[in-house]
């Protein structure tokens, strides 16, 4: 009857977190219990400590793989159905065509962080946690999303100029962020992500 929960519920080949489990009263030490069958049957494989998902149907005989990002998305950017975190570093710039740089380590920042900088192990992979600068929402994380970009702009960035400028314009449209967006949140970053925004062509390049 779990497992049908845990189907009908979270579906193939999604995180399932034990901490998140409620079914018909189960204390947390019977699930475990449940789970570790359900895995040893081959119902469920096992992602990482805690974290488990129901493998989708494959020709391969391992069967299909849970993806990381899926995992980074449901822990730390999502908290049931609201925003609460974004991926950030080489990463996002990477995402925005600015670099080529590909990272080994997953940065994120979340407001499920306890700490201002905490490096863990998922699954074999690097993650670095951070807390947020202000409370993460719907409407606010891309906005931080793309200040923390531009604090470190410098460092991140492989192209200048007006090639830069464009690949910045470009995520602000799509996102239909403005100058005015961002200004209520300069005051928690370092003063030199105005330099950076001028440099970019930014300060002037939005229209406000």
């Amino acid at each position: 009857m779990l497992y049908e929960y845990l189907k009908e519920t979270y579906g193939e080949n999604e995180p399932i977190f034990i901490s998140e489990i409620e079914y018909n009263g189960m204390s947390e030490n019977s699930i475990r219990q449940q789970i570790k069958k359900m895995t040893d049957a081959e119902l469920l494989k096992r992602y990482d400590t805690g974290i488990y998902f129901i493998p989708k149907k494959s020709i391969f005989k391992s069967g299909t793989q849970l993806s990381m990002n899926r995992v980074i998305e449901r822990k730390y950017l999502q908290d049931k159905d609201e925003r609460c975190g974004y991926i950030s570093g080489v990463a996002f710039a990477n995402q925005l065509g600015i670099t080529t740089q590909v990272s080994m380590t997953c940065e994120v920042v979340t407001n499920k962080a306890t700490n201002d900088r905490r490096e863990i192990t998922l699954a074999n992979s690097r993650v670095i946690v951070r807390k947020p600068r202000v409370l993460i929402d719907e409407q606010n994380y891309r906005i931080l999303q793309f200040l923390d970009l531009m604090k470190d702009i410098d460092y991140f960035s492989e192209i200048t100029g007006e090639e830069l400028k464009k690949c910045l314009c470009k995520y602000l449209e799509a996102n239909s962020i403005r100058f005015t967006d961002m200004e209520k949140y300069l005051g928690y970053y370092p003063d030199k992500i105005y330099r950076n925004l001028f440099e970019a062509g930014m300060l002037y390049g939005i229209p406000s």
